[in-house]
């Protein structure tokens, strides 16, 4: 017998309608979710990557000494730099002072600084071509970050988050480890709205991360590491009510100044995400709980790679809680002078922890999914400064991509001969960009903000997707 009655009637009658009203109340609260700013939202198509995980080697990393093989370089030690535009026509030459090697089936070149990535080369797309605009340090990591020099923009991890949204409403979609103090514009929103910003842990990258290491014990993250995250004056009970009339007075004036205000729902969203983020924070950032196999994967259990580690290791916690953009910061790669000490140094804290990152998310089907980024804002020339230092290079550099659709173990486009400039599939920042966010889904011409009268993108009126490192 059919019944006269469907499940919308049935919950309207029955009991004096009260599974009714849960069940309207329960519809409410997935509408507001849907509405938010930070609501998973569909891509153009479909995503490669559903995660960025972007190790940020602040200073430019030598790419002749570690990634970009140049045996000619190495035959031509000491001889007269060949001059061009008439820049360097009295330097000498510099050929490595470290071996390369070929590695993995792919037989990719590495450095012998790095012998605990060069067991991942299958999984690495390594980018020969690299070119940015200027080889000043300031402008080159605002336009790594944001695509331009000079202006205020909104950054990477800001434009995926506004593109994509968050898969964990508890926590932030993109959060920055280890930022320079004096860089807020690689995790800012600029004319996006707030909770599009960078969440920070930590900050001033050095050498070692020295800031954020101050804020680690041998047990994993401290609870603190992102500042004021919880209120031991008040129970969550408390909170919740103190919190509840602040957004009471913030929602009155958004209607006193017309319904609409995009600095106060900001403000909004940022409240009650700090208030869910009490929560849920403290268990991701807890690395105590890890087995001592994975602490020795990181190098945690080291003091020269203790600090990165933790940070690889959260970066991987972070993304499997579904955090869309995480990036860290390491410092300190700026070597005009001391270059062999220097580079040694920088690489022995940060090999190790990079390549137990691409194994631990193999090993946990994860690195399909993620995009694991590697370099800095540009490289080095390849003729010395001084005895024992290496200038800017704008022209020419290497990064490396690995997981999150790119093909492993291959070379993309190649510098001259000495390494000084791109020659063959030039990838400018803006290429780099738009390459990035089609792996995330995302079509950079068509991933717009309309702000002071037109609509701005991240690549501006440029970037062409390079297709040849898609897996």
């Amino acid at each position: 017998m059919t019944s006269p009655f469907n499940r919308r009637q049935f919950l309207k009658t029955t009991s004096s309608g009260f599974g009714y009203l849960a069940f309207a109340a329960l519809a409410q609260q997935q509408a507001l979710r849907a509405s938010a700013p930070l609501a998973a939202k569909s891509p153009h198509f479909a995503p490669r990557a559903k995660h960025v995980i972007f190790l940020c080697m602040q200073g430019a990393p030598s790419h002749v000494d570690l990634l970009d093989y140049k045996p000619k370089l190495a035959t031509d030690d000491g001889k007269a730099a060949p001059s061009i535009a008439g820049r360097y026509g009295q330097a000498k030459l510099m050929g490595s002072p470290w071996k390369f090697s070929q590695h993995g089936k792919s037989g990719l070149w590495v450095s012998e600084l790095l012998p605990h990535l060069a067991k991942q080369a299958d999984d690495l797309c390594v980018i020969n071509s690299m070119a940015t605009d200027l080889p000043a340090h300031p402008q080159a990591f605002t336009q790594l970050h944001t695509g331009t020099t000079q202006f205020v923009r909104p950054s990477l991890g800001s434009w995926a988050l506004y593109g994509l949204g968050t898969q964990n409403e508890n926590l932030p979609g993109f959060i920055t480890i280890n930022p320079p103090g004096n860089a807020t514009r690689s995790y800012g929103s600029a004319f996006l709205p707030a909770i599009y910003q960078g969440t920070k842990i930590g900050g001033n990258a050095g050498p070692g991360g020295g800031a954020l290491a101050r804020r680690f014990g041998a047990g994993g993250a401290d609870q603190a590491s992102i500042a004021n995250i919880k209120n031991n004056r008040y129970t969550t009970e408390a909170q919740r009510t103190q919190m509840d009339l602040v957004q009471s007075l913030n929602k009155a004036r958004m209607a006193q100044d017309g319904g609409v205000s995009a600095e106060v729902e900001g403000v909004i969203e940022s409240y009650e995400l700090a208030f869910r983020m009490q929560a849920e924070v403290p268990k991701v950032l807890d690395l105590s709980q890890e087995t001592t196999a994975t602490k020795e994967l990181y190098g945690i259990e080291n003091e020269t790679t203790a600090t990165f580690g933790k940070q690889c290791l959260m970066a991987r916690k972070l993304v499997e809680a579904g955090v869309r953009f995480i990036e860290i910061t390491h410092g300190n790669w700026d070597q005009h002078f001391n270059l062999k000490a220097a580079l040694e140094r920088n690489c022995d804290a940060i090999d190790k922890p990079v390549a137990g990152l691409l194994q631990d998310l193999r090993q946990r089907g994860l690195l399909k999914d993620t995009l694991v980024i590697w370099g800095g804002e540009f490289g080095r020339t390849p003729h010395s400064q001084g005895e024992d230092g290496r200038d800017h290079n704008n022209k020419g550099f290497t990064m490396w991509m690995a997981g999150g659709g790119v093909k492993g173990g291959m070379n993309y486009g190649k510098t001259d001969e000495y390494g000084y400039e791109a020659v063959e599939n030039k990838m400018h920042i803006h290429d780099w960009h738009a390459t990035v966010l089609h792996l995330m889904g995302l079509d950079h011409e068509k991933l717009t903000y309309r702000y002071a009268g037109r609509d701005f993108r991240l690549t501006d009126v440029y970037g062409t997707v390079a297709k040849e490192i898609l897996a």
